[in-house]
């Protein structure tokens, strides 16, 4: 499966997501903020197929994290989250860099689906994809 970067400074959302991913047999690595994450990236050159992380963070928010990121990592797909409707729209200008930006709260099923799309490369709107994100 994948290996993914997830960044997220709430222990219980990070707990959350880490353990859903596993579930699907992927190798997640996790970090409190941009700052730790791009530390985690760098140690690692990158080798990371998916970077999943919140927006808004302290030291370092999401949005700083995946302009970093794409720039040094251009090929690994970056995918977002948040529980904020403002902050959701901050990465209208990341369009070309960011996937997708999942909306918090999520459930189980929904973050697993997001990130099988983003995985898959495939828009999180298209009737096909949710489907398969739904069933596998």
């Amino acid at each position: 499966m994948a290996r993914i970067l997830l960044t997220e400074d709430d222990d219980g959302v990070r707990m959350f997501v880490q353990r859903a991913l596993m579930m699907d047999g992927h190798d997640v690595a996790t970090a409190e903020d941009g700052t730790d994450a791009l530390d985690v990236l760098a140690e690692c050159d990158g080798a990371f197929d998916l970077l999943l992380t919140d927006i808004k963070m302290p030291e370092m928010d999401g949005i700083a994290l995946a302009q970093s990121a794409a720039k040094d990592w251009p090929d690994m797909t970056i995918l977002m989250m948040t529980g904020y409707a403002d902050q959701r729209e901050r990465c209208d200008s990341l369009n070309a860099i960011v996937h997708d930006v999942v909306s918090k709260p999520f459930s189980l099923t929904e973050i697993r689906g997001a990130v099988r799309n983003a995985l898959r490369g495939e828009e999180a709107g298209d009737p096909t994809s949710m489907a398969r994100a739904m069933y596998g």
